[in-house]
């Protein structure tokens, strides 16, 4: 009975393994995700501001 019990604890551990793994993957995708959102989002400002000539975010420039 031993050996079975050892192995299902093995095949726990591995299972958890894999999870762990999916997800720091996951959230190195969703960082990645998060600053391409970002460059995005200040390009889109800049142009912004540059067509309505006014500092939108309040930094004290245009674009």
């Amino acid at each position: 009975m031993g050996i079975f019990w050892d192995l299902i604890q093995q095949d726990e551990l591995q299972k958890q393994e894999d999870k762990a793994k999916s997800l720091e993957e996951r959230v190195n995708q969703l960082e990645t995700e998060l600053t391409k959102t970002r460059e995005l989002l200040r390009k889109t400002l800049l142009a912004l501001e540059t067509h309505i000539a006014k500092d939108i975010d309040g930094d004290g420039k245009l674009g």
